[in-house]
């Protein structure tokens, strides 16, 4: 299943896209879907993660990764809906949709070899920078995902 071209055009309207780390177990696709699927994502002590996060602008789409080592996966998307504020250390993410089916790692690795990934480059990290033509082709993969169209 291909993701709609309206979305793609949707896509081109945003800024930038990232992917945001977190273990099912303390924070899981689920949770962010429940209250309105508004929360902050806060919590980020390394640096560079907070850098990254503090680049982030309000309409910025990120990939929503489920790690650990049972579940490394690309769940979900959300969109920040608020940009960094200090006094949370956070930017607030709502959820978009679901993946249709869920991107793991090793298939990622597999279909995106030798491509530039942060994930790949920096597996540590919890929040990192995804480039356009990498967002497009793990939506691709995982057949896009809830209300894209």
């Amino acid at each position: 299943m291909e993701i709609s071209d309206e979305n793609l055009k949707l896509e081109e309207k945003k800024g930038d896209y990232w992917l945001l780390k977190t273990e099912p177990a303390e924070w899981s696709w689920d949770d962010q879907a429940a209250n309105g699927g508004v929360s902050n994502w806060d919590g980020v002590k390394n640096k560079q993660a907070q850098k990254y996060m503090k680049s982030m602008k309000l309409g910025d789409l990120c990939f929503f990764y489920h790690s650990g080592a049972k579940s490394r996966r690309v769940v979900g998307v959300v969109e920040v809906v608020r940009e960094w504020y200090d006094e949370g250390e956070a930017v607030d993410v709502k959820a978009v949709g679901e993946m249709r089916a869920a991107v793991g790692l090793a298939e990622m690795k597999k279909e995106l070899k030798g491509v530039e990934f942060a994930l790949f480059r920096q597996p540590r990290l919890s929040v990192l920078p995804v480039e356009k033509g990498v967002w497009e082709r793990v939506c691709r993969m995982g057949g896009g995902y809830e209300d894209d169209d």
